[in-house]
């Protein structure tokens, strides 16, 4: 049933004239991807936009049998591939309405670590934002030691976040415009290889397929979707890092950006999304872990009066033995994925808990048991 799922996944992912957000909302319908593929042709009678053409396709041989082929792909070279309901899957991308289907991932990085940060920028990077990428994730190291960082492979400020951040120790995902088969640009592949074994790979591009303009533009929400910030070193006025910056924000996720001098082209981006108030002004990494409030570990939080046997929905129940496991905390990331709670339902249990006097909500969207 597993394996199934996962090829009914693959081909509606594959399947012409549907994006990721239709594909969300016939699996919010149907139940399963499997259940999509066996019942299509009913479906278009139920839901707005879905054709009997797009339905066909679902069950062309051409489409299954390349499905089938990219499943053989990935087994053979180790690769990983991550469904929405699976437990591997993001949980952050989870949460956004245009996340891939389909995952391709060949790596070690938990991609649902409770620190996951994107650092973004100019392809045309300058000693000064090579400088700020090695020096921001030194201090990093020392501060969040888990941390994952994630970037764009790409030449100028990502390669160097990548670099900075293995120099460090620090494991570091590339999320890639192409197929699992190469490695664009070529320059960078001593770099991917050893990410792989300290990080990652991931795109949600099947092999075969090249690295055209257009791809890089849908990784972004990737890059933007599978952290809890994204940081810009140096952009200028217009640049892919800064549609980047925009995504997150849709996405509700905090962005930061390095200034520079007024008249240095490749800041003129950064200091214009923090005119604008699209970003935090940053200029090191313990200004990063308080404004994310990733220290509260060094807080005493204040205590709250619990209640005597409150009465507990099985929901509720659900989410308190989780938490009773990790006596100092759990992250929400976290719990949405070991609960299988939607991120908005859980958010609502969470709640209702801490008015009960059960747990008490930390920084940094960290929650814990009280007594």
């Amino acid at each position: 049933m597993k394996d199934e799922e996962l090829l009914c996944t693959l081909v509606l992912a594959r399947t012409p004239g549907i994006g990721p957000i239709s594909a969300h909302n016939l699996l919010n319908a149907a139940g399963s991807a499997a259940n999509i593929i066996r019942h299509a042709k009913e479906l278009t009678k139920d839901i707005p936009g879905f054709t009997l053409k797009q339905a066909e396709s679902m069950n062309d041989p051409n489409v299954v049998r390349l499905c089938e082929a990219e499943l053989l792909f990935a087994e053979k070279n180790g690769i990983k591939c991550l469904i929405p309901s699976g437990e591997d899957y993001p949980s952050r991308l989870r949460e956004c309405p245009d996340a891939p289907m389909v995952l391709f991932y060949k790596g070690n990085a938990d991609l649902n670590s409770l620190h996951i940060i994107s650092i973004v920028g100019t392809r045309n990077a300058t000693d000064y934002g090579k400088g700020i990428c090695g020096d921001f994730l030194e201090e990093l190291k020392a501060l969040i030691p888990d941390a994952v960082i994630v970037s764009g492979l790409a030449y100028g400020i990502d390669i160097h976040a990548h670099r900075a951040a293995l120099r460090n120790g620090l494991p570091t995902v590339g999320v890639l415009a192409h197929g699992l088969d190469r490695i664009y640009p070529p320059a960078h592949r001593n770099t991917a290889v050893e990410m792989i074994s300290c990080g990652g790979l991931l795109t949600e591009f099947p092999s075969g397929t090249n690295p055209d303009r257009q791809n890089f533009v849908k990784r972004n929400r990737i890059v933007a979707g599978i952290s809890d910030a994204t940081i810009v070193v140096e952009s200028a006025l217009k640049g892919g890092s800064l549609i980047t910056a925009d995504i997150a924000g849709s996405y509700q996720r905090d962005c930061f950006a390095f200034p520079g001098r007024i008249n240095d082209t490749y800041s003129a981006g950064c200091n214009e999304l923090v005119r604008q108030n699209k970003a935090m002004l940053l200029q090191n990494a313990e200004e990063f872990v308080k404004a994310m409030c990733w220290d509260a570990k060094n807080k005493k939080p204040t205590t709250i009066q619990r209640q005597l046997f409150p009465d507990l929905s099985p929901d509720e129940e659900l989410v308190v033995s989780l938490l009773r496991k990790q006596p100092d905390g759990q992250q929400i990331n976290s719990l949405v994925v070991e609960s299988n709670i939607a991120i908005n339902r859980l958010t609502g249990i969470l709640f209702e808990l801490e008015m009960k006097g059960v747990i008490r909500a930390l920084a940094g969207g960290m929650y814990k048991l009280i007594g």
